[in-house]
């Protein structure tokens, strides 16, 4: 049988029918296993963690089939709860796939503490960013008479005196007491009589 026969013959046509199908079938439960696998159309809504503890976090993902990975504690936020979640990844509300894992931080127990920088002599522009840079907060701002304008004098802590190296919480408010670029009395007092000039006693004849 000629090759232009065979082609046109009842058997290759057959044959040909057949090949297709096996591939369109074999394409079909391919797709399907992918689907599976993958578990397309089957995505899971990430809920929202904040505030719960590291054990609430646990309980809830357990049953949405998730999981989660604990990364680091955070500095300590007076508005969130203790060891409470801070942040998550991803956010509330994304979809993932079962058994996807949920990043949390949490908050720690409380403010650590933080050595006080030495700010005495300098100017209230150095001062300020210096204690937000340790996570502390300026409190009051006295003025008493000193020639060093803005110049820090003093800091206290709640009313007392404080000195550079003592610890504090973290967000502990630290006043300040600068010089109002003016002489103090006492200082007027001396300096005038300093310069005043000294009467000479008449000379005896």
């Amino acid at each position: 049988m000629s090759l232009r026969n065979y082609l046109t013959s009842r058997v290759f046509v057959l044959q040909l029918f057949l090949a297709v199908l096996v591939i369109a079938v074999l394409g079909y439960l391919f797709i399907h296993w992918l689907t599976f696998t993958t578990n397309h159309g089957n995505e899971i809504v990430v809920p929202n963690l904040s505030r719960l503890t590291e054990e609430q976090v646990e309980e809830k993902l357990d049953g949405l089939d998730l999981a989660y990975v604990l990364l680091d504690s955070m500095d300590y936020r007076s508005d969130y709860p203790k060891y409470g979640v801070v942040q998550q990844n991803p956010l509330p509300g994304a979809k993932v796939k079962e058994g996807r894992k949920i990043y949390i931080k949490i908050n720690s127990s409380g403010f650590s503490s933080v050595k006080i920088p030495d700010l005495i002599e300098k100017t209230y522009r150095e001062a300020v960013p210096t204690l937000k840079a340790l996570g502390l907060e300026e409190g009051t701002i006295t003025y008493i008479p000193n020639l060093g304008k803005d110049m820090v004098l003093e800091m206290r802590y709640k009313g007392r005196s404080i000195q550079p190296g003592d610890k504090v919480l973290k967000s502990s408010k630290i006043d300040l007491v600068l010089g109002d670029g003016k002489a103090s009395y006492e200082e007027e007092v001396i300096t005038d009589s300093v310069t005043e000039p000294i009467e000479e006693a008449p000379n005896e004849q």
